[in-house]
């Protein structure tokens, strides 16, 4: 179900929401978050999906926020509430506001939010400098960004760390889970022989290979080096990584995308299924812990500065 309200207030949108679930049958007692999206006019209805998928395993509410912030424009707030089949297992408020009544983002918000739950601040696209001083970002608990949709990701993965604040993450650490995870199996298996030196080869548009470069760096205390394989040669994503042994080289490699190969000596090759992940599981991965991810923090801050000095 699909209401909109045009040209209307944070208070009667907030009355209308009550009516939908005193009507309806729709209940808040089961959301867990909220979730607030801070995204540009236009294109809202992929994070929504996204939104919407990841909340049948995180109930919440969701406030889609656009802003014309033209001071020209003439001031008013148009919302549009979905519930049931058009919001998956949440329930959706959709606001765009302009001209002056977009001047005070905080307060378009506050009346929205469920009480006692945590927030969580996710910015698809166009983010504030400082995530953590923004009006939004000062009232989540969490804050989102994705460096991969920004015009030069190297540049903006290189000023995350001054950035940083406990609460902060970014979808280009996320997208390494899976990596992590499979590297981390590897080197919990005999033999046991230490590591001496790594290497990380990606896209030369993915952030994510410098973070998993400085993960490793941070973990391992070896050289790394991260290499960018041309767009045209790899499009997008980590392509491989090597740790390297006396015992002999450990690589997981994705021939083609979606499909990895793990070779280790001595032992015969094994096929892992490797895609890129959706928004939607990013999304679902980051609202599964509301707490800070300090090892992200530590990657950011740390290994990121590592990966350019000498290993002692």
């Amino acid at each position: 179900m699909i209401i909109d309200l045009p040209d209307t207030t944070v208070s009667k949108l907030s009355k209308a929401l009550v009516t939908v679930r005193d009507e309806g049958g729709a209940v808040a007692l089961g959301r867990v978050l909220t979730l607030v999206i801070a995204t540009e006019h236009g294109a809202e209805e992929e994070a929504i999906e996204a939104a919407n998928d990841a909340s049948r395993e995180h109930p919440m509410r969701v406030i889609v926020l656009t802003i014309n912030d033209d001071p020209a424009a003439t001031p008013r707030v148009d919302a549009q509430i979905r519930v049931g089949g058009d919001a998956g297992a949440s329930e959706v408020v959709v606001l765009h506001a302009q001209g002056a009544a977009a001047s005070n983002r905080e307060s378009l918000l506050t009346g929205l939010l469920l009480p006692d739950a945590p927030v969580v601040a996710w910015w698809p696209s166009d983010t504030p400098n400082v995530p953590a001083d923004s009006a939004i970002g000062r009232i989540a608990q969490r804050r989102i960004t994705d460096a991969s949709t920004k015009a030069d990701p190297t540049l903006w993965l290189s000023q995350l760390g001054a950035k940083y604040r406990p609460g902060d993450t970014d979808f280009a650490w996320t997208r390494v889970t899976r990596w992590r995870e499979h590297l981390a199996a590897v080197l919990d298996q005999p033999p046991y022989t230490p590591v001496l030196a790594a290497e990380v080869r990606g896209s030369a548009e993915s952030p994510s290979t410098a973070l998993l470069a400085a993960w490793l760096r941070l973990m391992l205390d070896v050289p790394v080096e991260y290499t960018y394989i041309p767009s045209e040669e790899w499009a997008t994503g980590i392509q491989s990584v090597r740790l390297t042994r006396a015992s002999g080289d450990v690589l997981l490699e994705r021939p083609y995308p979606g499909h990895a190969v793990l070779t280790q000596p001595g032992q015969p090759s094994h096929d892992l299924s490797l895609p890129r992940r959706s928004l939607r599981e990013c999304l679902a991965e980051e609202l599964r812990r509301l707490d800070p991810d300090l090892l992200y923090g530590r990657v950011i801050t740390e290994g990121l500065a590592l990966l350019h000095e000498p290993t002692t």
